[in-house]
């Protein structure tokens, strides 16, 4: 072997040792920092936000036997509240939508994207319908049922996706699920409806059941 071979295999070795030290050095660096953000994660431990389904006004709705179809318009009135003292949340793709013994009535509302601070508090409104939606034969009776005895028990459904922010650093994408029930009592029976119109608005005023 020459020289000048001897010199290239010495230069290869100190290069394949640079590589192995530079991908040490960057792997420790990468548990160093993957540990810090678990003790801040530990620490802070995030708590879930707080959901109020505030009011609920009802424009329409009708249910049919035959077919069996219902139509429902409504609009709702739902306030989150960041319980966290240095934890933001991001609200991603929220659906909003309507529901009835398990069967979902109206098509899904897209909220915009919020940003939520510290102990901040967001309210959404959106409008909910669905018009001549296909149900079970038990549904559509159950709420004609219903409707007659006067009360009405309705789920308002929120599912989307959030992110925790924690100074600089943004988690991952969470999946949130929330539930809130609306428990409507049409007639003169319930002193918080208030008449508007051809529409009902229902002081709710329900804390709601929050996975993520």
């Amino acid at each position: 072997m020459s020289a000048k071979d001897k010199d290239c295999g010495h230069h290869h070795d100190h290069y394949q040792q640079f590589l192995r030290r530079l991908a040490a050095v960057l792997l420790a660096l990468t548990i160093i920092v993957g540990i810090v953000i678990f003790i801040i994660w530990a620490v802070l431990r995030p708590s879930k936000p707080h959901f109020i389904l505030q009011d609920v006004t009802v424009f329409s709705l009708n249910a049919s036997t035959s077919p069996n179809l219902l139509s429902l318009s409504m609009q709702v009135t739902i306030s989150s509240r960041n319980p966290n003292d240095r934890i933001g949340v991001y609200y991603l793709q929220m659906d909003v939508y309507g529901a009835y013994r398990g069967q979902q009535l109206t098509l899904p509302t897209l909220l915009p994207s919020t940003y939520q601070g510290h102990r901040d508090i967001v309210v959404w409104s959106p409008f909910l319908s669905g018009d001549a939606v296909p149900v079970a034969p038990d549904v559509a009776v159950s709420l004609q049922q219903d409707k007659n005895v006067g009360a009405v028990l309705f789920d308002v459904k929120m599912d989307g996706q959030v992110k925790w922010k924690v100074g600089t650093w943004i988690s991952g994408r969470y999946h949130l699920n929330v539930n809130c029930p609306a428990f409507i009592k049409f007639g003169n029976a319930d002193h918080h409806a208030i008449a508007l119109g051809s529409a009902m608005k229902f002081q709710i005023v329900q804390s709601c059941h929050v996975e993520v």
